[in-house]
């Protein structure tokens, strides 16, 4: 993977799963992000900083700066759809891109009313199997807070396993220190 420029490499705007369909964020795409985000407020304030306090403004530069550093692969940014009506599920991606070994960090959250569907565990799942059969990955990883079970239990029933966890090396939206897992697959 090394030899070639990964700007170069046709990676789709568009992966389908059996239920969804992972779509690069585009412009416009802002509204929709937002109102996912301003439904699923409470859940998210805990776990993601960027929510506190987000605009419909943000949410939409958000969108064409994911469209750009999907353009340039810098990451890898997905919307997830349903597919039987094309609602927003949340957001997904790789992320933290090393292409040279190539490793891929797997993020994601899911708007409350979607979450306890299987969705993000179908998302992962997914993004998990291109990373590794298409883009050739070594590593695929996925990052969450210690005190973030709902989150953690995805990477658990996917088979990852938990490498370590990283003891206060990182702050919460309240200044307060948080701890991380670290899961992995490798080939």
């Amino acid at each position: 993977m090394s030899s070639m420029d990964p700007i170069l490499l046709d990676i789709p705007e568009v992966i389908e799963s059996e239920r969804l369909t992972l779509r690069c964020p585009r412009a416009g795409d802002g509204r929709i992000m937002f109102a996912s985000a301003e439904a699923s407020r409470a859940e998210l304030n805990p776990w993601m900083p960027w929510s506190e306090g987000q605009t419909l403004d943000d949410a939409e530069k958000f969108a064409r700066r994911s469209h750009a550093e999907f353009i340039l692969r810098e990451s890898l940014p997905y919307m997830i759809l349903r597919q039987e009506d094309g609602a927003h599920v949340g957001n997904t991606g790789l992320h933290r891109i090393d292409w040279e070994v190539p490793r891929f960090e797997i993020g994601y959250w899911c708007r409350t009313s979607m979450s306890g569907k299987g969705y993000i565990t179908e998302a992962t799942a997914t993004l998990e199997r291109f990373a590794f059969d298409t883009l050739h990955a070594k590593r695929v990883e996925i990052r969450v807070d210690d005190r973030n079970e709902k989150s953690w239990r995805i990477p658990e029933r996917l088979g990852y396993t938990l490498e370590g966890i990283l003891h206060n090396d990182a702050t919460d939206a309240t200044g307060v220190a948080r701890s991380t897992r670290v899961y992995a697959k490798v080939r």
